[in-house]
């Protein structure tokens, strides 16, 4: 029985890591380039000078690592893992000592991880589980869980006045680093009845106190009371937190009705048949509340992002994309291998939109705009979208990706010292630092740019025509920049295509005439 209950933790564990690993790595990929994090003391205090600001910055540490899924995945394992095993010794400190000798009588240990309500203690890690399928869920609100329950784990561990004083003092604290999600330390650590009075009261005058002066802060009210940076909407109340956070308290619950229990032998079959049923349960829950069509939608931007071209072509003769991304990031690669004139109409085409798609005031759906912007050399356009996608992002955030792509466009426009200013962000990085440091010694070198493969291709493909985004106007951009550069392969492909798709039959034979 002992072994069998570390394997089911083990197992649960793997789960996570398989699931994120296998089934969502995009959803990881999609949360690491929305956010930038710098290893510099201003960029930190800003984080921590909030409530909840160590759970934040925790949460944003490991969430640059989602450049790997496969990391990514391995860390969100770990804090599920460790939730799970500290709400069983919460649990487990709660059995009355009849119940622990009559566990010891039939054999089983007094080791927490063979509690009574084994089963019972994953239900908050599936729950938070649950709350990270939201591609909106930040990982801040699972650390302000586990450190809350941290918190509690080692206030157990002491008696006496030392113990009440810590209460106390925890209780600041702990809403200075994890946010209001620190209430269940107050649920789990109060006392018998009879004396809960001056204990409730001493929490309402602290939390009131607490409120009182963080209206200085610069964070609307409501925020405070129901967390700053547990969700990338502002306005969004992460229910899903907050049953995971309360559950572990209806748990508590459950552990003191069956304090009349004595026959080990039930609490045995009990605990098989409670972890049973939570597993099956919550894991049909997971699947079925998991975003599949979403994750399909970041793969496709993506492989984009990091020029996968051959990916991409694979991906899509397997299964052909009929939404809008997937079309645009399809005919991009097409393009980029210079087929798209010869095979578009074996894919799924949105009209023109499949091309160069309306251009939307959110931050996701203009990137793959903006990569087809980019490589088909309208710089400019390029620049100006994934600026203003950045600016879109809900939290206020920026994003490490819009900072790459804005440090390349002004390179190759020549703006260098705005360039520089990018790059020395991203210098305070972990994983864009090397890029950030060869790119530096770019700028101002006017031949090494020329000879760079990308840089100096677009360089010679990007026009100086600016013009504002709309549908009427895209054959003129596309016409003004392969009339500049008639050797400019990607522009010669999309003007074609986009007579075609029109119907602008006399158009492309005038384009075919002068190529000839």
């Amino acid at each position: 029985m002992k072994h069998l209950l570390s394997i089911y933790t083990l197992l649960f564990g793997v789960a996570v890591l398989l699931f994120f690993g296998l089934a969502y790595p995009h959803h990881l990929h999609y949360q690491e380039q929305y956010q930038l994090f710098l290893f510099d003391s201003t960029y930190i205090w800003e984080i921590v000078r909030l409530p909840g600001g160590i759970a934040d910055l925790l949460g944003r540490f490991c969430t640059q690592f989602f450049l790997y899924a496969w990391v990514g995945a391995f860390i969100i394992a770990i804090l599920l893992s460790l939730v799970q095993i500290l709400t069983l010794h919460l649990a487990y400190s709660r059995t009355s000592p009849e119940l622990q000798e009559s566990m010891r009588n039939t054999g089983m240990t007094t080791e927490p991880n063979e509690g009574i309500l084994y089963g019972l203690s994953f239900v908050p890690s599936f729950l938070l589980w649950l709350f990270l399928l939201d591609e909106n869920a930040l990982l801040g609100g699972a650390w302000a869980v586990l450190l809350t329950l941290l918190a509690s784990w080692g206030v157990e561990k002491l008696n006496g006045r030392v113990r009440r004083i810590l209460l106390i003092a925890a209780i600041p604290v702990l809403y200075w680093m994890a946010g209001p999600v620190c209430v269940i330390f107050f649920l789990l650590q109060a006392p018998h009845p009879k004396r809960s009075i001056r204990y409730y009261g001493v929490f309402i005058l602290m939390a009131f106190m607490l409120v009182m002066l963080s209206n200085y802060l610069p964070v609307p009210a409501t925020k405070l009371w129901f967390g700053i940076h547990y969700h990338r909407y502002p306005t969004e109340i992460p229910v899903l937190l907050w049953a995971a956070t309360l559950s572990v308290f209806f748990l508590m619950l459950i552990v003191r009705a069956f304090q009349r229990w004595t026959n080990a032998s039930s609490h045995m079959i009990v605990t098989l048949c409670s972890f049973l049923l939570v597993a099956v349960s919550m894991g049909y829950l997971v699947w079925r509340n998991s975003n599949l069509k979403a994750e399909k939608v970041m793969q496709y931007d993506f492989m984009a992002c990091h020029q996968q071209w051959n990916r991409i072509l694979e991906t899509i003769n397997d299964k052909k994309p009929n939404n809008q991304i997937g079309v645009t990031v399809q005919n991009l690669a097409l393009a980029m291998h210079g087929m798209l004139l010869d095979h578009m109409f074996e894919y799924n085409q949105n009209s023109i939109h499949g091309l160069l798609p309306d251009v939307k005031t959110d931050a996701t759906s203009p990137m793959p705009t903006a990569e087809a912007f980019y490589h088909l050399g309208m710089i400019n356009v390029a620049q100006r979208t994934v600026f203003e996608a950045q600016e879109a992002i809900l939290d206020f955030q920026k994003s490490a990706r819009c900072y790459k792509r804005l440090a390349q466009t002004n390179l190759i426009n020549g703006n260098y010292e705005v360039a520089r200013k990018y790059l020395m962000a991203l210098q305070k990085t972990l994983f864009y630092r090397e890029w950030a440091n060869e790119t530096l010694s770019l700028l101002g070198n006017e031949k090494a740019i020329a000879k760079h493969p990308e840089y100096g291709r677009l360089r010679q493909s990007n026009y100086e025509e600016d013009f504002y985004f709309s549908d009427h106007v895209t054959p003129e951009m596309l016409e003004s920049l392969y009339s500049k550069n008639t050797d400019n392969r990607m522009a010669y492909q999309y003007l074609l295509a986009y007579y075609l798709l029109t119907g602008d039959h006399e158009s492309y034979n005038h384009i075919m005439s002068q190529k000839r």
